[in-house]
């Protein structure tokens, strides 16, 4: 695989993940499944059969 088409892969993936997790967050607070000025959010990668394991936290500040 050429290194341009492991980055469009990459890329692809990302874009998938930020798309549908956005969704999810704009869904949970439209459903009022939370309170508070702020969402405390968590996402994690992993990668079956390595040792990949990054966390990354943050705060969406809410309407």
């Amino acid at each position: 695989m050429s290194e341009d088409a492991f980055n469009m892969s990459i890329r692809k993936f990302l874009k998938e993940v930020g798309v549908t997790s956005q969704r999810r967050i704009e869904e949970t607070v439209r459903d009022g499944q939370i309170g508070g000025k702020k969402l405390k959010v968590r996402m994690t990668l992993t990668a079956d059969g390595t040792g990949l394991n990054h966390v990354v936290d943050g705060e969406i500040e809410l309407p």
